[in-house]
């Protein structure tokens, strides 16, 4: 993953995260920014993944590595544990997509692991630059999130950030046209995006986005939904609205 960081260890989660199944394994193992400290795995479930043999490896059997691991998660026979990735500010990410026309995300206080996560792989789907998030109000790294995203939390830059009005300013100076995505608009996503750069800024469920977050986007958008459903699902949304971004 390219791009400076600046490691700020209060913001890292306590302990280590764990990230089970093949996918979010192998991302993990192939990303040369990742530092993994411990391999537990079934030998046929590792027979044919390359990973450095400095690290610590336990093989174990399938009802060994489920104690591992939350519930009935699918781990595929594989379990890992990670550090947190370090840190990368704003500026650097705006710096990596200067002279291209890729999307930016930004996520006010969507805090489900879940759809963070399928928001990051629709991200690495749509090729988008990055997302953002504040510190506070999104989760830290999982294996949740790792899941979820399939790989993709391995490949898009994650900023974190400590005031995000603050932070819209700064994508706004770098050229982005900041659409928030609410219901509440008359207009749609295709009719406000027009040809510039795009940052589509997403709230949480139910409550949508902060009046403070929409106050700094320069267009609020919906996306054109049929009357017989209230709303979509907030990684549904970030899909869709990346596909439209794409296709325009």
């Amino acid at each position: 993953m390219a791009g400076r960081r600046g490691h700020r260890p209060s913001q890292a989660p306590a302990g280590r995260p764990r990230f089970w199944g093949r996918h979010a394994v192998t991302a993990a193992l192939e990303n040369p920014e990742r530092v993994v400290r411990k391999i537990w795995a079934t030998r046929e479930a590792i027979a044919n993944i390359d990973f450095d043999p400095a690290i610590p490896i336990v093989y174990a059997q399938v009802t060994d590595l489920a104690r591992l691991v939350p519930g009935d998660a699918p781990h595929q026979g594989l379990v890992i544990e990670v550090d947190p990735l370090e840190d990368m500010w704003l500026a650097d990410l705006l710096e990596q997509g200067e002279g291209d026309q890729r999307p930016l995300l930004i996520l006010d206080g969507v805090t489900d692991p879940h759809n963070v996560g399928a928001i990051l792989r629709s991200a690495a789907a749509f090729d988008a630059l990055g997302i953002v998030t504040p510190d506070r109000n999104a989760p830290p790294e999982s294996g949740t999130i790792a899941r979820s995203a399939s790989g993709a939390l391995e490949v898009v830059p994650w900023v974190r950030v400590t005031n995000l009005a603050r932070a819209l300013e700064e994508i706004a100076a770098a050229g982005f046209w900041r659409i928030g995505l609410t219901g509440d608009s008359n207009q749609t996503l295709a009719t406000a995006m027009g040809t510039q750069r795009v940052a589509l800024v997403l709230g949480a469920e139910g409550e949508g986005m902060r009046q403070n977050t929409a106050a700094h986007c320069d267009e609020l958008a919906k996306l054109p939904i049929s009357d017989k459903i209230e709303s979509l699902n907030v990684s549904n949304a970030a899909a869709i609205a990346l596909y439209a971004v794409a296709t325009r």
